[in-house]
Protein backbone atom coordinates (compact mmCIF):
# COMPACT_ATOMS: atom_id res chain seq x y z
CA UNK A 1 0.00 0.00 0.00
CA UNK A 2 1.30 3.43 -0.90
CA UNK A 3 2.12 5.03 2.40
CA UNK A 4 0.09 7.91 3.72
CA UNK A 5 2.08 11.11 4.08
CA UNK A 6 1.00 14.72 4.26
CA UNK A 7 4.14 16.81 4.03
CA UNK A 8 3.89 20.56 4.05
CA UNK A 9 7.25 21.02 2.39
CA UNK A 10 8.21 24.63 1.65
CA UNK A 11 9.98 25.68 -1.49
CA UNK A 12 13.75 25.86 -1.26
CA UNK A 13 13.51 29.63 -1.81
CA UNK A 14 11.42 29.91 1.36
CA UNK A 15 14.41 28.87 3.47
CA UNK A 16 15.52 32.46 3.93
CA UNK A 17 16.80 34.75 6.63
CA UNK A 18 18.74 32.12 8.56
CA UNK A 19 22.20 33.38 7.70
CA UNK A 20 23.37 29.87 6.87
CA UNK A 21 25.45 28.65 3.98
CA UNK A 22 26.53 25.28 2.72
CA UNK A 23 29.84 26.25 1.17
CA UNK A 24 32.51 28.94 1.22
CA UNK A 25 33.72 30.87 -1.80
CA UNK A 26 37.34 31.97 -1.43
CA UNK A 27 37.71 35.72 -1.60
CA UNK A 28 39.71 36.95 -4.54
CA UNK A 29 41.83 40.06 -4.15
CA UNK A 30 40.57 41.64 -7.34
CA UNK A 31 39.70 45.24 -7.91
CA UNK A 32 36.88 44.97 -10.45
CA UNK A 33 34.38 47.71 -11.03
CA UNK A 34 31.26 46.99 -13.04
CA UNK A 35 29.37 50.01 -14.18
CA UNK A 36 25.67 49.37 -14.51
CA UNK A 37 22.96 51.92 -15.19
CA UNK A 38 20.65 52.51 -12.26
CA UNK A 39 17.67 51.39 -14.35
CA UNK A 40 18.80 47.75 -14.24
CA UNK A 41 20.37 47.69 -10.76
CA UNK A 42 18.61 45.76 -8.04
CA UNK A 43 16.86 47.82 -5.42
CA UNK A 44 17.12 45.02 -2.85
CA UNK A 45 19.07 41.83 -2.34
CA UNK A 46 17.89 38.73 -4.25
CA UNK A 47 15.74 36.38 -2.20
CA UNK A 48 18.05 33.38 -2.25
CA UNK A 49 17.82 30.37 0.04
CA UNK A 50 20.18 30.43 3.01
CA UNK A 51 20.61 26.78 3.80
CA UNK A 52 23.19 24.23 4.80
CA UNK A 53 24.08 21.26 2.61
CA UNK A 54 22.15 19.00 4.98
CA UNK A 55 18.98 21.08 4.58
CA UNK A 56 19.33 20.97 0.80
CA UNK A 57 19.78 17.19 0.77
CA UNK A 58 16.83 16.57 3.10
CA UNK A 59 14.61 18.96 1.14
CA UNK A 60 15.13 17.21 -2.19
CA UNK A 61 15.01 13.72 -0.68
CA UNK A 62 11.63 14.59 0.86
CA UNK A 63 10.42 15.82 -2.52
CA UNK A 64 11.63 12.63 -4.19
CA UNK A 65 9.67 10.59 -1.65
CA UNK A 66 6.52 12.38 -2.73
CA UNK A 67 7.05 11.35 -6.36
CA UNK A 68 6.27 8.14 -8.22
CA UNK A 69 8.56 6.49 -10.77
CA UNK A 70 9.19 3.13 -12.37
CA UNK A 71 11.70 2.39 -9.59
CA UNK A 72 8.88 2.97 -7.09
CA UNK A 73 6.15 0.82 -8.59
CA UNK A 74 4.38 -0.37 -11.72
CA UNK A 75 3.69 2.33 -14.31
CA UNK A 76 1.13 0.80 -16.71
CA UNK A 77 0.97 3.75 -19.12
CA UNK A 78 -0.49 2.42 -22.35
CA UNK A 79 1.59 3.11 -25.49
CA UNK A 80 4.40 4.57 -23.41
CA UNK A 81 6.26 1.35 -22.52
CA UNK A 82 7.35 2.58 -19.10
CA UNK A 83 9.50 -0.38 -18.23
CA UNK A 84 12.39 -0.79 -15.84
CA UNK A 85 15.69 0.68 -17.03
CA UNK A 86 18.71 -1.44 -15.98
CA UNK A 87 21.05 0.60 -13.81
CA UNK A 88 24.14 -0.56 -15.64
CA UNK A 89 23.06 1.82 -18.40
CA UNK A 90 23.94 4.71 -16.11
CA UNK A 91 27.56 3.53 -16.10
CA UNK A 92 27.84 4.24 -19.83
CA UNK A 93 28.86 7.87 -19.42
CA UNK A 94 31.47 7.82 -22.19
CA UNK A 95 29.78 10.78 -23.89
CA UNK A 96 30.64 13.18 -21.08
CA UNK A 97 34.29 13.56 -22.06
CA UNK A 98 33.74 13.81 -25.82
CA UNK A 99 33.15 17.04 -27.75
CA UNK A 100 30.86 16.79 -30.78
CA UNK A 101 33.21 18.92 -32.88
CA UNK A 102 36.23 16.68 -32.35
CA UNK A 103 37.94 15.34 -35.44
CA UNK A 104 36.35 12.01 -36.34
CA UNK A 105 39.75 10.33 -36.16
CA UNK A 106 39.70 10.95 -32.39
CA UNK A 107 36.21 9.55 -31.78
CA UNK A 108 36.37 6.26 -33.63
CA UNK A 109 34.99 4.40 -30.62
CA UNK A 110 31.90 6.60 -30.54
CA UNK A 111 31.36 6.22 -34.26
CA UNK A 112 31.73 2.45 -33.92
CA UNK A 113 28.96 2.45 -31.30
CA UNK A 114 26.70 4.41 -33.64
CA UNK A 115 27.56 2.16 -36.57
CA UNK A 116 26.70 -0.96 -34.60
CA UNK A 117 23.48 0.60 -33.28
CA UNK A 118 22.44 1.42 -36.84
CA UNK A 119 23.06 -2.20 -37.90
CA UNK A 120 21.28 -3.68 -34.90
CA UNK A 121 18.21 -1.46 -35.25
CA UNK A 122 18.04 -2.06 -38.99
CA UNK A 123 18.16 -5.80 -38.38
CA UNK A 124 15.51 -5.65 -35.65
CA UNK A 125 13.10 -3.69 -37.86
CA UNK A 126 13.83 -5.25 -41.25
CA UNK A 127 15.13 -1.98 -42.67
CA UNK A 128 18.25 -1.33 -44.77
CA UNK A 129 19.70 1.71 -42.98
CA UNK A 130 19.11 3.85 -39.90
CA UNK A 131 19.99 7.36 -38.80
CA UNK A 132 20.40 8.12 -35.09
CA UNK A 133 19.93 11.83 -35.61
CA UNK A 134 16.46 12.24 -34.13
CA UNK A 135 16.23 13.10 -30.42
CA UNK A 136 12.85 11.43 -29.79
CA UNK A 137 9.82 9.77 -31.36
CA UNK A 138 7.98 12.93 -32.33
CA UNK A 139 11.10 14.17 -34.13
CA UNK A 140 11.29 10.76 -35.82
CA UNK A 141 7.73 11.20 -37.06
CA UNK A 142 8.55 14.63 -38.43
CA UNK A 143 11.63 13.22 -40.13
CA UNK A 144 9.51 10.45 -41.66
CA UNK A 145 6.88 12.75 -43.15
CA UNK A 146 9.56 15.15 -44.40
CA UNK A 147 11.22 12.20 -46.13
CA UNK A 148 7.91 11.35 -47.79
CA UNK A 149 7.39 14.95 -48.82
CA UNK A 150 10.84 15.25 -50.39
CA UNK A 151 10.43 11.90 -52.16
CA UNK A 152 7.30 13.05 -53.94
CA UNK A 153 8.72 16.52 -54.59
CA UNK A 154 11.77 14.98 -56.26
CA UNK A 155 9.40 13.20 -58.63
CA UNK A 156 7.75 16.55 -59.52
CA UNK A 157 4.36 15.63 -58.17
CA UNK A 158 2.06 17.10 -55.58
CA UNK A 159 0.86 14.70 -52.95
CA UNK A 160 -1.24 16.60 -50.43
CA UNK A 161 -2.96 13.87 -48.38
CA UNK A 162 -1.52 11.90 -45.46
CA UNK A 163 -3.54 8.96 -44.19
CA UNK A 164 -3.54 8.36 -40.44
CA UNK A 165 -5.29 5.59 -38.49
CA UNK A 166 -8.01 6.91 -36.19
CA UNK A 167 -6.35 5.09 -33.27
CA UNK A 168 -2.97 6.70 -33.98
CA UNK A 169 -0.95 8.67 -31.49
CA UNK A 170 -1.82 12.35 -31.59
CA UNK A 171 1.67 13.22 -32.76
CA UNK A 172 1.03 11.41 -36.07
CA UNK A 173 -1.49 13.92 -37.43
CA UNK A 174 0.45 16.76 -35.79
CA UNK A 175 3.67 15.79 -37.57
CA UNK A 176 1.85 15.40 -40.90
CA UNK A 177 0.20 18.80 -40.50
CA UNK A 178 3.55 20.42 -39.64
CA UNK A 179 4.91 19.10 -42.92
CA UNK A 180 2.01 20.69 -44.78
CA UNK A 181 -0.12 17.62 -45.43
CA UNK A 182 -3.88 17.36 -45.28
CA UNK A 183 -4.62 14.69 -42.65
CA UNK A 184 -7.27 12.08 -43.50
CA UNK A 185 -8.27 9.66 -40.75
CA UNK A 186 -8.91 6.03 -41.64
CA UNK A 187 -11.54 4.62 -39.33
CA UNK A 188 -11.27 1.34 -37.51
CA UNK A 189 -13.83 -1.42 -37.97
CA UNK A 190 -15.77 -3.14 -35.20
CA UNK A 191 -12.80 -5.44 -34.63
CA UNK A 192 -10.53 -2.49 -33.85
CA UNK A 193 -8.50 -2.90 -37.05
CA UNK A 194 -8.08 -0.67 -40.11
CA UNK A 195 -11.36 -0.69 -42.05
CA UNK A 196 -10.18 -2.00 -45.42
CA UNK A 197 -13.31 -0.82 -47.22
CA UNK A 198 -12.72 2.75 -46.03
CA UNK A 199 -9.03 2.52 -46.94
CA UNK A 200 -9.74 1.29 -50.48
CA UNK A 201 -12.21 4.12 -51.01
CA UNK A 202 -9.74 6.71 -49.72
CA UNK A 203 -6.48 5.75 -51.43
CA UNK A 204 -5.85 7.91 -54.48
CA UNK A 205 -3.06 9.45 -56.55
CA UNK A 206 -3.04 12.34 -54.08
CA UNK A 207 -1.98 10.16 -51.13
CA UNK A 208 1.63 10.67 -50.03
CA UNK A 209 1.60 7.88 -47.48
CA UNK A 210 -0.05 6.13 -44.57
CA UNK A 211 1.09 6.50 -40.93
CA UNK A 212 0.37 3.32 -39.02
CA UNK A 213 1.64 1.27 -36.12
CA UNK A 214 1.42 -2.49 -35.76
CA UNK A 215 0.34 -3.73 -33.30
CA UNK A 216 -2.06 -0.81 -33.22
CA UNK A 217 -2.96 1.38 -30.27
CA UNK A 218 -5.59 -1.11 -29.10
CA UNK A 219 -2.85 -3.72 -28.83
CA UNK A 220 -4.24 -5.60 -31.85
CA UNK A 221 -2.11 -6.87 -34.70
CA UNK A 222 -3.19 -5.50 -38.07
CA UNK A 223 -3.73 -8.83 -39.77
CA UNK A 224 -4.32 -7.18 -43.18
CA UNK A 225 -0.98 -5.40 -43.15
CA UNK A 226 0.31 -7.00 -46.37
CA UNK A 227 -2.82 -5.92 -48.24
CA UNK A 228 -2.52 -2.45 -46.71
CA UNK A 229 1.08 -2.20 -47.90
CA UNK A 230 0.19 -3.34 -51.41
CA UNK A 231 -2.65 -0.82 -51.57
CA UNK A 232 -0.45 2.12 -50.52
CA UNK A 233 2.35 1.04 -52.84
CA UNK A 234 -0.07 0.71 -55.76
CA UNK A 235 -0.17 4.52 -55.92
CA UNK A 236 3.54 4.82 -55.05
CA UNK A 237 2.68 5.98 -51.56
CA UNK A 238 5.00 5.45 -48.59
CA UNK A 239 4.06 3.25 -45.64
CA UNK A 240 5.36 4.71 -42.38
CA UNK A 241 5.69 2.77 -39.11
CA UNK A 242 5.19 4.52 -35.78
CA UNK A 243 7.61 2.62 -33.54
CA UNK A 244 5.87 3.44 -30.26
CA UNK A 245 4.34 -0.05 -30.17
CA UNK A 246 7.34 -2.04 -31.36
CA UNK A 247 7.72 -3.51 -27.86
CA UNK A 248 4.83 -5.85 -28.64
CA UNK A 249 6.54 -7.60 -31.56
CA UNK A 250 10.27 -7.02 -31.00
CA UNK A 251 12.19 -10.19 -31.70
CA UNK A 252 9.13 -11.84 -33.25
CA UNK A 253 8.10 -9.80 -36.31
CA UNK A 254 9.67 -6.93 -38.28
CA UNK A 255 7.95 -3.92 -39.88
CA UNK A 256 10.17 -4.22 -42.97
CA UNK A 257 8.83 -7.71 -43.63
CA UNK A 258 5.29 -6.35 -43.44
CA UNK A 259 5.90 -3.80 -46.20
CA UNK A 260 6.76 -0.66 -44.23
CA UNK A 261 9.19 1.74 -45.92
CA UNK A 262 10.11 4.02 -42.98
CA UNK A 263 10.29 3.22 -39.27
CA UNK A 264 10.88 5.55 -36.35
CA UNK A 265 11.98 4.11 -33.03
CA UNK A 266 11.75 5.41 -29.48
CA UNK A 267 14.89 4.27 -27.72
CA UNK A 268 13.34 5.69 -24.54
CA UNK A 269 10.49 3.20 -24.85
CA UNK A 270 11.55 -0.02 -26.50
CA UNK A 271 15.28 -0.01 -25.84
CA UNK A 272 15.55 0.78 -22.17
CA UNK A 273 16.47 4.47 -22.06
CA UNK A 274 14.79 6.26 -19.09
CA UNK A 275 11.45 7.68 -20.14
CA UNK A 276 9.44 10.55 -18.76
CA UNK A 277 10.02 13.77 -16.92
CA UNK A 278 10.18 15.79 -20.11
CA UNK A 279 13.21 14.05 -21.57
CA UNK A 280 15.75 13.89 -22.86
CA UNK A 281 14.65 11.07 -25.14
CA UNK A 282 16.44 9.37 -27.98
CA UNK A 283 15.30 7.98 -31.28
CA UNK A 284 16.20 6.52 -34.62
CA UNK A 285 14.71 6.78 -38.08
CA UNK A 286 15.19 3.79 -40.37
CA UNK A 287 14.33 3.25 -44.02
CA UNK A 288 14.23 0.60 -46.70
CA UNK A 289 15.06 0.66 -50.41
CA UNK A 290 14.69 3.99 -52.18
CA UNK A 291 13.77 5.81 -48.97
CA UNK A 292 17.25 5.34 -47.45
CA UNK A 293 18.50 8.19 -49.68
CA UNK A 294 16.32 10.62 -47.71
CA UNK A 295 17.50 9.79 -44.18
CA UNK A 296 18.78 12.65 -41.98
CA UNK A 297 22.54 12.93 -41.85
CA UNK A 298 25.00 11.91 -40.64
CA UNK A 299 24.73 8.18 -41.21
CA UNK A 300 27.82 6.30 -40.00
CA UNK A 301 29.54 4.04 -42.49
CA UNK A 302 32.72 1.99 -42.41
CA UNK A 303 35.51 2.11 -44.95
CA UNK A 304 38.65 -0.05 -44.96
CA UNK A 305 40.23 1.58 -41.93
CA UNK A 306 37.80 3.95 -40.22
CA UNK A 307 34.23 4.79 -39.32
CA UNK A 308 33.12 7.89 -41.21
CA UNK A 309 30.14 10.20 -41.34
CA UNK A 310 28.13 10.00 -44.53
CA UNK A 311 25.41 12.14 -46.07
CA UNK A 312 22.65 10.29 -47.98
CA UNK A 313 22.18 11.52 -51.55
CA UNK A 314 18.77 13.13 -51.08
CA UNK A 315 18.87 13.70 -47.32
CA UNK A 316 16.31 15.93 -45.67
CA UNK A 317 19.15 17.41 -43.63
CA UNK A 318 19.44 17.43 -39.86
CA UNK A 319 16.64 17.06 -37.34
CA UNK A 320 18.84 17.92 -34.35
CA UNK A 321 22.38 19.15 -33.82
CA UNK A 322 25.44 16.95 -34.19
CA UNK A 323 24.67 13.22 -33.67
CA UNK A 324 21.41 13.28 -31.76
CA UNK A 325 21.37 12.43 -28.06
CA UNK A 326 24.56 10.37 -27.91
CA UNK A 327 24.39 9.90 -24.13
CA UNK A 328 21.10 8.05 -24.46
CA UNK A 329 22.33 6.16 -27.51
CA UNK A 330 25.02 4.75 -25.21
CA UNK A 331 22.40 3.71 -22.69
CA UNK A 332 20.47 1.87 -25.37
CA UNK A 333 23.67 0.33 -26.68
CA UNK A 334 24.41 -1.12 -23.24
CA UNK A 335 20.79 -2.32 -22.95
CA UNK A 336 21.02 -4.25 -26.22
CA UNK A 337 24.45 -5.66 -25.36
CA UNK A 338 23.19 -6.80 -21.99
CA UNK A 339 20.22 -8.68 -23.45
CA UNK A 340 21.93 -10.09 -26.52
CA UNK A 341 20.05 -11.69 -29.39
CA UNK A 342 18.27 -14.21 -27.17
CA UNK A 343 17.17 -11.58 -24.66
CA UNK A 344 15.92 -9.18 -27.33
CA UNK A 345 13.91 -12.01 -28.88
CA UNK A 346 12.03 -12.43 -25.57
CA UNK A 347 10.83 -8.82 -25.25
CA UNK A 348 7.85 -9.09 -27.60
CA UNK A 349 6.94 -12.53 -26.27
CA UNK A 350 7.06 -11.59 -22.59
CA UNK A 351 5.22 -8.28 -22.99
CA UNK A 352 2.48 -10.10 -24.93
CA UNK A 353 2.20 -12.82 -22.29
CA UNK A 354 2.00 -10.20 -19.52
CA UNK A 355 -0.80 -8.32 -21.29
CA UNK A 356 -2.91 -11.38 -22.03
CA UNK A 357 -2.40 -12.68 -18.51
CA UNK A 358 -3.78 -9.40 -17.19
CA UNK A 359 -6.71 -9.59 -19.62
CA UNK A 360 -7.52 -13.08 -18.34
CA UNK A 361 -7.57 -11.75 -14.77
CA UNK A 362 -9.90 -8.86 -15.66
CA UNK A 363 -11.96 -10.27 -18.53
CA UNK A 364 -15.19 -10.90 -16.60
CA UNK A 365 -14.94 -8.13 -14.00
CA UNK A 366 -18.19 -6.22 -13.63
CA UNK A 367 -17.91 -2.70 -15.04
CA UNK A 368 -15.24 -3.22 -17.69
CA UNK A 369 -15.77 -4.06 -21.35
CA UNK A 370 -13.33 -5.08 -24.06
CA UNK A 371 -13.61 -4.49 -27.81
CA UNK A 372 -13.19 -7.71 -29.80
CA UNK A 373 -12.73 -9.82 -26.65
CA UNK A 374 -12.01 -12.94 -28.74
CA UNK A 375 -8.76 -11.42 -30.04
CA UNK A 376 -5.43 -11.72 -28.29
CA UNK A 377 -3.57 -8.49 -27.60
CA UNK A 378 0.13 -7.79 -27.94
CA UNK A 379 1.86 -5.29 -25.63
CA UNK A 380 -1.20 -3.43 -24.30
CA UNK A 381 -4.95 -3.56 -23.83
CA UNK A 382 -7.67 -0.92 -23.80
CA UNK A 383 -10.64 -1.55 -21.52
CA UNK A 384 -13.76 0.60 -21.58
CA UNK A 385 -15.25 1.76 -18.26
CA UNK A 386 -18.32 3.27 -19.95
CA UNK A 387 -20.75 0.80 -18.39
CA UNK A 388 -19.26 1.48 -14.97
CA UNK A 389 -19.63 5.22 -15.51
CA UNK A 390 -23.23 4.84 -16.65
CA UNK A 391 -24.18 2.63 -13.71
CA UNK A 392 -22.21 4.24 -10.87
CA UNK A 393 -20.90 7.61 -12.02
CA UNK A 394 -17.33 6.36 -11.48
CA UNK A 395 -15.23 7.20 -14.53
CA UNK A 396 -11.94 6.03 -16.00
CA UNK A 397 -10.43 9.17 -14.48
CA UNK A 398 -11.64 8.10 -11.02
CA UNK A 399 -10.20 4.60 -11.46
CA UNK A 400 -6.85 6.08 -12.42
CA UNK A 401 -6.80 8.33 -9.35
CA UNK A 402 -7.83 5.48 -7.07
CA UNK A 403 -4.98 3.29 -8.33
CA UNK A 404 -2.57 5.84 -6.84
CA UNK A 405 -3.93 4.91 -3.41
CA UNK A 406 -3.01 1.30 -4.05
CA UNK A 407 0.65 1.73 -4.99
CA UNK A 408 0.29 1.87 -8.76
CA UNK A 409 0.71 4.67 -11.23
CA UNK A 410 -2.33 5.58 -13.29
CA UNK A 411 -2.74 3.99 -16.74
CA UNK A 412 -3.35 6.09 -19.83
CA UNK A 413 -6.98 7.24 -19.88
CA UNK A 414 -9.35 8.55 -22.56
CA UNK A 415 -7.06 7.34 -25.32
CA UNK A 416 -7.48 6.17 -27.98
CA UNK A 417 -10.54 8.32 -28.67
CA UNK A 418 -12.43 5.52 -30.44
CA UNK A 419 -12.97 3.81 -27.06
CA UNK A 420 -15.27 5.56 -24.58
CA UNK A 421 -13.98 5.85 -21.01
CA UNK A 422 -10.76 4.19 -22.13
CA UNK A 423 -8.32 2.60 -19.70
CA UNK A 424 -5.17 1.85 -21.68
CA UNK A 425 -2.87 -0.54 -19.83
CA UNK A 426 0.61 -1.72 -20.81
CA UNK A 427 2.22 -3.95 -18.17
CA UNK A 428 5.52 -4.44 -20.13
CA UNK A 429 7.77 -7.47 -19.94
CA UNK A 430 9.60 -6.32 -16.81
CA UNK A 431 6.79 -6.71 -14.25
CA UNK A 432 6.59 -9.93 -12.26
CA UNK A 433 3.52 -12.15 -12.17
CA UNK A 434 3.04 -11.20 -8.51
CA UNK A 435 2.90 -7.52 -9.43
CA UNK A 436 0.40 -8.24 -12.22
CA UNK A 437 -1.75 -10.15 -9.71
CA UNK A 438 -1.64 -7.22 -7.29
CA UNK A 439 -2.57 -4.78 -10.06
CA UNK A 440 -5.52 -6.93 -11.13
CA UNK A 441 -6.72 -7.18 -7.53
CA UNK A 442 -6.42 -3.40 -7.16
CA UNK A 443 -8.63 -2.89 -10.24
CA UNK A 444 -11.17 -5.41 -8.92
CA UNK A 445 -11.25 -3.72 -5.52
CA UNK A 446 -11.82 -0.32 -7.09
CA UNK A 447 -14.70 -1.64 -9.24
CA UNK A 448 -16.33 -3.37 -6.28
CA UNK A 449 -16.21 -0.18 -4.23
CA UNK A 450 -17.51 1.78 -7.22
CA UNK A 451 -20.75 -0.18 -6.95
CA UNK A 452 -20.92 -0.27 -3.15
CA UNK A 453 -19.48 3.14 -2.19
CA UNK A 454 -18.80 5.26 -5.30
CA UNK A 455 -17.94 8.38 -3.28
CA UNK A 456 -14.84 6.64 -1.93
CA UNK A 457 -13.57 6.33 -5.51
CA UNK A 458 -14.71 9.65 -6.96
CA UNK A 459 -12.85 11.48 -4.18
CA UNK A 460 -9.58 9.53 -4.59
CA UNK A 461 -6.67 9.65 -4.09
CA UNK A 462 -6.64 9.75 -0.28
CA UNK A 463 -3.24 8.27 0.62
CA UNK A 464 -0.91 10.33 -1.53
CA UNK A 465 0.97 13.42 -0.43
CA UNK A 466 -1.35 15.56 -2.58
CA UNK A 467 -5.03 14.81 -3.04
CA UNK A 468 -7.21 15.45 -6.06
CA UNK A 469 -6.63 18.88 -7.54
CA UNK A 470 -9.06 21.15 -9.32
CA UNK A 471 -8.41 19.93 -12.87
CA UNK A 472 -9.97 22.96 -14.54
CA UNK A 473 -7.95 25.38 -12.45
CA UNK A 474 -4.76 23.36 -12.90
CA UNK A 475 -5.07 23.46 -16.70
CA UNK A 476 -6.49 26.93 -17.23
CA UNK A 477 -3.94 29.26 -18.88
CA UNK A 478 -5.06 32.22 -16.80
CA UNK A 479 -4.14 30.47 -13.57
CA UNK A 480 -1.12 32.36 -12.29
CA UNK A 481 -1.08 31.07 -8.74
CA UNK A 482 2.14 29.11 -8.11
CA UNK A 483 1.53 25.39 -7.92
CA UNK A 484 2.89 25.13 -4.42
CA UNK A 485 0.21 27.52 -3.12
CA UNK A 486 -2.49 25.27 -4.56
CA UNK A 487 -0.84 22.21 -3.05
CA UNK A 488 -0.53 23.85 0.35
CA UNK A 489 -4.21 24.77 0.34
CA UNK A 490 -5.12 21.22 -0.56
CA UNK A 491 -2.86 19.73 2.09
CA UNK A 492 -4.31 22.03 4.73
CA UNK A 493 -7.86 21.07 3.83
CA UNK A 494 -6.95 17.37 3.97
CA UNK A 495 -5.56 17.76 7.47
CA UNK A 496 -8.53 19.84 8.59
CA UNK A 497 -6.44 22.95 9.31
Amino acid sequence: MWRQAYWDEPLITEFRGKGRQGYLIPKEDLDVEIKLPDSIRRTKDPELPEVTELEVVRHFIRLSQMSFGVDTGMMPLGSCTMKYNPKIEEESGIAESIHPLQDQETVQGNLEVMYEMQRWLAEATGMDQCSLQVPAGSAGELAGVLMMKKYHTDLDRERGDMLVADSAHGTNPASAAMAGFNVIYIKSNTEGLVDMKVLRETVSENVAGFMLTNPNTLGLFEENIKEIADLIHSVDGVLYYDGANLNGILGVARPGDMGFDIVHLNLHKTFGVPHGGGGPGAGAICAKGKMTSYLPFPVIERDENNYVQSKPDRTIGKISVFHGNFGNLMRSYVYILGLGEEGISMIGKMSTIATNYLIAKLRNVNGLELMAPHRFRKHEVVFSAKRLADETGVTAFDIAKSLLDRGFYAPTIYFPPNVEEALMIEPTETETVETLDQFAEAIKDILEKAYSNPASITSAPHNTSVGRLDQVKANHPSTLTPTYRVLKTRLSSQRGD
